[in-house]
């Protein structure tokens, strides 16, 4: 069981950091890991296109959102 701040939860945030959802996928938690990806990266993908450009803003947000649930999970 890990504890905030724990080791595992420090690379579960910077594996998120990379990918998002890649630490909660790390941590064992496969649905909050799939959620995450997509929110992410459909959103930085829309932004992508040049069309929606303001997509990059809500992508950037579920990156973060991403990446200090993985710091912060307690099982």
């Amino acid at each position: 069981m890990s504890s905030q701040g724990s080791g595992g939860n420090v690379l579960a945030a910077i594996c998120s950091f990379f990918i998002a959802g890649l630490g909660q996928l790390v941590q064992g938690r496969i649905l909050a890991a799939i959620i995450f990806f997509l929110l992410t990266w459909v959103n930085y993908s829309l932004a992508a296109t040049g069309i929606l450009f303001f997509m990059a803003i809500p992508g950037f947000i579920f990156h973060v959102w991403a990446i200090i649930d993985a710091a912060k999970f307690r099982s």
